[in-house]
């Protein structure tokens, strides 16, 4: 059986595949129209994945979008007639059910195929339902809670949920309006980032404040016996004074926080107003309240299912210094959050829970690792370098390696030299972290890199933090909590006596958001790490996206474009080596 998931018409629109339960690939729609979260159709998506699995649209048996329009009706009905001054967003609401409706025609326009020819096979899945599947289904667990929490999707914002053998039974849910990832959002723009997705800024910023402001947080958030409501005078969303787009292209919001937000946060910072301390302590005080509620919710779910296992998935999911206080903030022994916990991730799900009930599996098997992308050969890197005029270049030198070995010995040793390296290899992460595929890697004992990277190569905001990538083995050494993580989905204090040997990626409260990397699942960037420590005793490399104010490179062109246009020193594509003369 071969099952296409799809997120569409949403924020980070995505395809998976699976064949007979075994997840094959899965992508953003992002990577191949390098336009951040677009949004719309992922026909670039589809067309990888089934050219992945040598198929065509009609080899396909079933198409699963994770979108039900038809669920919660009599909510979305009472709202209308609560709201009919509220047309434009109701409007915007109409239209986008109907092209999730209208999937059949599209798929005709787009591969050229009678509508006819896939009637029946369209298959909706509940957009909570595919979060849930997509980290149960996945999972390790054959029993376990489940807390999928986000913004909005199909009139929810949380559900919580148990897993059993194979099954998902839903327990409780917070309905529209009342949403965790709706006031982790508001709160982002009135600190003045506007973009969709902007959120982990607000994360990255709260260590640097203090949460002074828990009490006017505690009246915008309220408690509500293990669960949340919100204070609707804060918000606008709920009664339609709000609008969003999501046909093609980025996402756009307008503002989500009313006048009775500012008055209790004070005004928003305006664009290029600098950045105070008070905003610093909105953002500290957003992160301690999120961290409050969601310690409530997770002791209710615990209460209610009797399991130590914990699936966690949403979009407030990669709230990872959340994640990284699960184990201390409540009875949860052990965690699952998948590599794409966000909308994207709804793609794997809706295919999973389709093939799971339709198939009548107990569990799909599944890859406990994130790269599911498109990869590229040797050969097919080489024609793309003698393409551009790179070789002709006195700037650069170019040369191949024959042996996997010989490759991460020198870029080992350019590391440690403190050079930067763009580092292109195998198949593409699925998610919104780079894992040592797609990733520009560096020195992390360097006090001065952080800021290298900053303004030199992301051209970003100063206080954002970097990843370390570490081998499984040493977690211990240099954290204080030894778990696995090797989707950068928890960040974890780093040991005290630890923290000045690894400036560059110790944030300024002593944490680190970990990626442990094991040889079963990258065993060459395991190599890389490894060749590092036997050059320098320290078994962690620095690690952040492989891009520039863009989604992540895909192909081996957009990784040469953005070598070139920014400061790195050293670009591994594959086996091919491409170093710069003069770095100064």
């Amino acid at each position: 059986m071969l099952v296409l998931g799809l997120n569409a018409y949403h924020g980070d629109s995505a395809a998976a595949i699976l064949r007979d339960g075994e997840l094959l690939m899965a992508v953003e729609e992002e990577r191949f129209t390098r336009v951040k979260h677009w949004a719309g159709f992922p026909k670039l998506a589809i067309e990888a994945c089934l050219h992945h699995a040598s198929a065509t649209i009609s080899d396909v048996d079933i198409i699963a979008v994770n979108r039900d329009p038809n669920a919660q009706l009599l909510r979305k009905a009472m709202f209308v007639l609560r709201n009919l001054g509220s047309w434009e967003f109701i409007s915007k609401r109409l239209q986008n059910r109907a092209k999730v409706l209208g999937l059949e025609k599209t798929f005709a326009n787009e591969f050229g195929i009678d509508a006819a020819a896939i009637r029946g096979r369209i298959h909706t899945v509940e957009h909570h339902l595919a979060h849930a599947s997509s980290a149960y289904h996945l999972s390790k667990f054959q029993d376990a809670a489940i807390l999928s929490v986000d913004a909005f999707g199909d009139w929810t914002s949380t559900m919580f949920a148990v897993g059993r053998n194979g099954t998902i039974h839903d327990l409780r849910r917070v309905f529209f309006p009342h949403s965790l990832g709706v006031a982790y959002s508001a709160v982002t723009q009135l600190i003045g980032f506007p973009n969709y997705g902007d959120e982990y800024k607000v994360m990255g910023l709260a260590p640097y404040g203090n949460p002074t402001l828990m009490e006017p947080f505690r009246k915008i958030i309220l408690d509500d016996n293990g669960g949340f409501k919100l204070n609707e005078k804060c918000f606008l969303h709920g009664s339609g004074r709000w609008s969003s787009q999501w046909n093609g292209g980025s996402p756009t919001l307008t503002d989500l926080f009313s006048k009775e937000m500012e008055t209790l946060l004070g005004p928003r910072r305006k664009k290029g107003e600098e950045l105070t301390q008070h905003h610093k302590d909105i953002a500290a005080s957003m992160q301690a309240r999120y961290e409050e509620v969601l310690s409530n919710m997770l002791h209710w779910l615990h209460a209610k299912t009797g399991t130590e296992q914990l699936c966690l998935v949403g979009g407030c999911g990669m709230n990872s210094v959340a994640n990284g206080k699960i184990f201390e903030m409540s009875p949860f022994h052990e965690v699952y959050v998948p590599p794409q916990p966000g909308d994207a991730g709804g793609a794997i799900g809706a295919a999973a829970y389709t093939y799971s009930s339709i198939g009548k599996q107990a569990c799909v098997p599944n890859p406990q690792h994130a790269y599911l992308g498109p990869s590229f050969d040797d050969t097919t890197i080489e024609k793309v370098i003698q393409q551009h005029d790179i070789l002709d270049n006195s700037e650069f030198v170019h040369h191949y390696c024959e042996s996997d070995e010989s490759l991460c010995k020198e870029i080992a040793a350019d590391i440690s030299e403190g050079k930067v390296i763009g580092w292109f290899q195998g198949r593409m992460e699925w998610g919104p972290r780079a894992l040592g595929t797609r990733s520009i890697l560096a020195d992390p004992r360097r006090s001065d890199m952080k800021d290298i990277l900053n303004l030199k190569i992301k051209r970003r905001e100063s206080f954002r933090p970097f990843a370390p990538s570490i081998l499984r083995g040493y977690v211990k050494d240099y954290f204080e909590t030894d778990y696995e993580v090797p989707f950068m989905s928890m960040v974890f204090q780093i040991r005290e006596d630890k923290r000045s040997d690894l400036p560059a990626v110790t944030h300024v409260n002593g944490s680190g958001r970990l990626q442990t990397v094991d040889k079963d699942d990258n065993l060459l960037y395991w190599k890389l790490i490894d060749a590092f420590r036997e050059v320098t005793g320290v078994p962690i490399v620095l690690n952040t996206s492989f891009n520039e104010n863009e989604p992540i490179v895909c192909k081996p062109e957009e990784a040469l474009a953005c070598f070139l246009r920014t400061n790195m020193d050293t670009l591994a594509l594959g086996h091919h080596i491409i170093r710069r003369t003069d770095t100064e």
